[in-house]
């Protein structure tokens, strides 16, 4: 027996005799956001044993506010998209809105990950959430479209480390072998965050002005900075002077910035073949083999490629990049197709986004049930996912009556809510309790790659169907200016390579592999 598994019950029986329920502090677990652990790992181990739910609720309830903030802006904006445009003008540029906040929040999360460690990941959660107000605030005051961009891009700087430092606060409380029964609850509150986005958008548009979608973050972030600074202080850590890793980050961001911008703007603001398309896509291929080999080398590497090595990885990844551009590719879509071709108001084209909110917590609620029960994970998302792809096929080939789009909908929320859940448990598994941090920094960049692939480039497809022309060469793409059967078209075209794409993610989902959760909860408690 080992040295952890001899103090536990001594300290099992103290929590026990006074009854109370103690926050474990920061920096007494091992990270959750790198994977690494200190000398001291072993000792502070029984910590998490002790936990209890009265502690770990604690947490979740500081923490909740963060991640609803950071998962609902992804997506609060697109049923607002065409109201913007109208009051702004550059509907071709309104994919931009969204995918400019991912971008800025893809290349950020590994960094707070990493400050994250070395600061105390309370400490630099209140440095995100001053920055997100800041941004916040930018974006409720931007006059033009591009400076409503610009402020998108402050936001996701912020919004970037709230997922992913909220996700680390609660990962440091729970022990692994006890996570399964709480990774549905947080794919629950992510997944609803994200989809739930649209109605609240469309709500606020309808009957108000969109820019109190940003107003409205600042009282919001008030509370979550005052319930942020309740948590225990952070302990120093000894990864604190660890070498950094600047150019791995500038690397990191000039690829992610370079490929997404050229996915984004490829055939209305610049042609495919010429100079720009060129130096954005030279660029991107250029500074990515730069950073794979630069990363390989480095001691203290940003980015935790070490996991792809792993047997499985790889395909889990994909099928996370899959569900996730797929989910938000239909979530920035399907609203602008209702609102335009449609001519539904705002309100309505969130409130035909619920079924795929109430889909999604049915397939997490379904997926946790059935790995419950058969003490296996991983069995239903390449299900859950070819159903998606049907449905959105089905979107593409039949006429969008509203009982269509409900029915699809739904399908897609309960092939999404099967995902995530257990993309997190294969990766924590497969990577082993020494390396758990580095797995879920991996996982939340493959998430937001993916959301940010999908708005990026299949926005950009729509608006290059509908006729989006190149700055100077044409006139701009107009909401007013849209004949509704040109836009059935061009959507149903995007549709179709949409399914074909969640369908490349289902396969991947077949290809990873299947968890047995009895046998790594035995392995846990030895």
């Amino acid at each position: 027996m080992s040295d952890e598994e001899d103090v536990s019950p001594a300290r099992n029986a103290s929590s026990a005799a006074t009854g109370e329920a103690h926050l474990v502090s920061e920096g007494s677990l091992p990270s959750s956001t790198t994977g690494t652990e200190d000398a001291h790992s072993d000792a502070r181990a029984p910590a998490a044993e002790d936990t209890t739910r009265a502690s770990f609720a604690a947490l979740f309830s500081a923490v909740m506010l963060p991640m609803f903030m950071g998962a609902v802006d992804q997506t609060l904006l697109v049923t607002a998209t065409p109201r913007i445009a109208t009051e702004l003008g550059g509907l071709a540029e309104t994919s931009w809105i969204a995918a400019g906040y991912l971008l800025a929040a893809t290349v950020m999360a590994p960094l707070y990950g990493r400050m994250g460690d070395r600061f105390g990941r309370r400490n630099v959660m209140l440095v995100a959430l001053a920055i997100f107000a800041l941004g916040s605030l930018a974006c409720a005051l931007a006059p033009t479209m591009r400076l409503l961009i610009a402020s998108r891009v402050l936001q996701g700087m912020g919004g970037g480390g709230l997922m992913v430092l909220s996700q680390a606060l609660i990962g440091e409380l729970v022990p692994p072998w006890d996570r399964p029964r709480y990774q549905g609850y947080f794919a629950i509150v992510f997944t609803t965050s994200s989809v739930g986005g649209p109605l609240i958008g469309g709500f606020v548009v309808h009957n108000g002005d969109w820019r109190w979608l940003f107003l409205a973050n600042l009282p919001l972030d008030a509370l979550a900075v005052w319930r942020m600074s309740l948590l225990p202080k952070p302990r120093a850590s000894p990864n604190r002077h660890a070498p950094y890793d600047p150019l791995g980050f500038m690397l990191f961001a000039l690829c992610a910035a370079s490929a997404l911008v050229w996915f984004g703007q490829v055939g209305h603001s610049f042609r495919l073949l010429s100079p720009s398309s060129g130096l954005f896509a030279l660029t991107a291929v250029v500074a990515g083999l730069l950073l794979a080999r630069q990363q390989r080398r480095h001691p203290n590497a940003f980015l935790p490629l070490d996991i792809l090595k792993l047997p499985g990885v790889p395909w889990v990844c994909v099928s996370v990049v899959g569900f996730a551009g797929t989910m938000f590719g239909l979530l920035f879509l399907l609203p602008i197709y209702l609102q335009v071709a449609r001519h539904a108001n705002a309100l309505d084209a969130g409130l035909q986004l619920l079924p795929l909110t109430a889909g999604i917590v049915v397939g997490s609620t379904l997926n946790s049930r059935f790995s419950a029960h058969t003490g296996t994970s991983g069995k239903l998302p390449p299900w859950g996912l070819g159903a998606a792809a049907l449905a959105i096929l089905a979107l593409a080939f039949l006429p969008p009556f509203p009982g269509l789009i409900t029915g699809a909908a739904a399908v897609c929320g309960i092939g999404f809510g099967t995902v995530m859940p257990s993309a997190q448990l294969a990766t924590q598994i497969l990577a082993g309790r020494e390396r758990l941090g580095a797995a879920a920094a991996l996982l939340s960049l493959t998430r937001s790659s993916g959301a940010t692939l999908g708005t990026a480039a299949f926005g950009g497809m729509a608006f290059v169907l509908l006729g989006s022309s190149v700055p100077g060469e044409g006139p701009a793409l107009q909401v007013g200016n849209l004949d509704p059967a040109r836009v059935t078209h061009a959507f149903h075209i995007v549709f179709g390579v949409l399914a074909l794409f969640a369908a490349c993610a289902a396969f991947a989902a077949w290809r990873a592999p299947c968890m047995d959760l009895r046998k790594h909860a035995a392995q846990g408690r030895r």
